[in-house]
């Protein structure tokens, strides 16, 4: 994978997250996998609804659809995650070790008082 398709991979998988009917979805079917009419069945949304944000989390590569017979299961894939998880800490790291200096100085700055 290029790294311009890294990058709109994890533009995806943020983009699908960022709905909380999409979140909401990968948490019930964090356990285990559910067919698409119980998935639609636990919410106030129509069932094409449903399937659209099935649709957007299968896209970011966030869910896995297989069909069994007449269903549709769907189930969490949370390899899909990492990149984004490893994007997160390192933000994390950035700031983190940029308010360490800010304290630092701080301290620095109030000894010289």
């Amino acid at each position: 994978m290029s790294i311009q398709e890294g990058k709109i991979k994890l533009d995806k998988v943020f983009s699908s997250l960022g709905d909380s009917t999409r979140r909401e979805i990968l948490n019930r079917i964090r356990l285990k996998p559910l067919t698409v009419l119980e998935l639609a069945s636990g919410f106030r949304i129509t069932l094409p609804a449903v399937s659209k944000h099935i649709k957007i989390l299968s896209e970011a590569g966030l869910l896995k659809k297989e069909k069994s017979g007449r269903y549709i299961y769907c189930s969490y894939n949370s390899e899909t995650l990492k990149p984004a998880i490893k994007w997160i800490s390192n933000q994390y790291d950035l700031w983190d070790k940029s308010f360490d200096k800010l304290e630092d100085l701080i301290k620095i700055l109030q000894n010289k008082k």
